[in-house]
């Protein structure tokens, strides 16, 4: 078992008819207090305006409230904004830039707030730093992190953060700047068969940084020809119920805040389920978890990502 306190350190809130809502858990030092599962940006994707109001309104009720999106997610930021519209105050909107420049996080910074029609964002993030020669681009002069800082002076922006996909670009952002949140790849698979996470995860924790995590539902890497079952998806996700929740449960077992739904909102829906009855996966569990993973291909690993 994780030496994590999860009993101390998840709270369930309740609606005025006193009907129990999801569990939550508090942002590294920000204060902020999220919803274990989180909407992530691909799932409004290609579909209708009035099908992502649905969508919405029905993850709130289940007792979301944190949304994840970016310009890097089709038309996402162009769906979101409008069924966001009702519940704005009360989510906790994380937005991204892939920006390297400030030039270009400036640019994006804005777009995002017109799409999604708010004034400012709980959380703004790098998105996707992989390599050494993007931690120094962005964190150099001229560099994104500048508009960052910026956005926050400017009460644009709450709490600063990042996505990365490689260990070495997150260890160096880590140790580079003073962020409040790190959203990763924490995965039962490229944890087990690729030693991805484990560092990421402890250097985050030693320096109380809020823990988010993505691809938590993934499974294996797609094979060359496979066909895709799941459209949006670019790897193999869970394909069970009961593989979702040792998986769900494997990620949320550990100090993280919230995992981020992928792709599709079925998948979201399995999410919710398996957060409303979570418990913490058992030894035996956690040695069952690390068996089912052999002999599938982790779409992360520590020595290539």
């Amino acid at each position: 078992m994780s030496s994590f306190n999860w009993k101390r350190s998840l709270g369930r809130g309740e609606s005025e008819e006193g009907e129990t809502k999801m569990e939550r858990r508090m942002l590294g030092k920000t204060g902020a207090v999220l919803s274990v599962v989180g909407v992530g940006g691909l799932v409004p994707t290609g579909e209708k305006p009035s099908r992502v109001s649905q969508i919405v309104a029905r993850a709130v009720d289940r007792g979301v409230d944190f949304f994840d999106t970016g310009p890097c997610y089709s038309d996402s930021e162009e769906l979101l904004g409008p069924a966001l519209r009702p519940y704005r105050k009360s989510v906790f909107l994380a937005c991204k830039t892939d920006g390297r420049t400030s030039k270009e996080a400036l640019r994006e910074l804005h777009q995002s707030m017109r799409r999604l029609e708010t004034d400012y964002f709980d959380l703004y993030q790098l998105h996707g730093v992989v390599t050494l020669e993007e931690v120094a681009q962005i964190t150099g002069p001229k560099g994104a992190l500048e508009t960052l800082v910026k956005a926050q002076e400017q009460g644009l922006a709450r709490y600063l953060g990042f996505s990365a996909h490689s260990e070495e670009a997150a260890l160096a952002l880590l140790d580079q700047f003073d962020f409040d949140s790190v959203l990763f790849p924490f995965n039962w698979v490229s944890w087990h068969q690729g030693n991805f996470g484990p560092a990421v995860l402890a250097r985050a924790q030693q320096k109380g940084v809020g823990i988010l995590a993505i691809k938590a539902l993934a499974k294996r890497k797609l094979g060359e020809g496979e066909k895709k079952r799941w459209p949006k998806c670019w790897y193999v996700p869970v394909d069970s119920g009961d593989e979702a929740s040792l998986a769900l449960r494997f990620v949320l077992s550990k100090p993280v805040t919230s995992a981020v739904s992928p792709s599709h909102a079925e998948f979201l829906w399995w999410a919710c389920d398996i957060a409303d009855r979570f418990e913490p996966l058992s030894r035996e569990e956690e040695e069952l978890v690390a068996k089912s993973s052999e002999g599938l291909e982790p779409i992360f690993t520590k020595d290539r990502a």
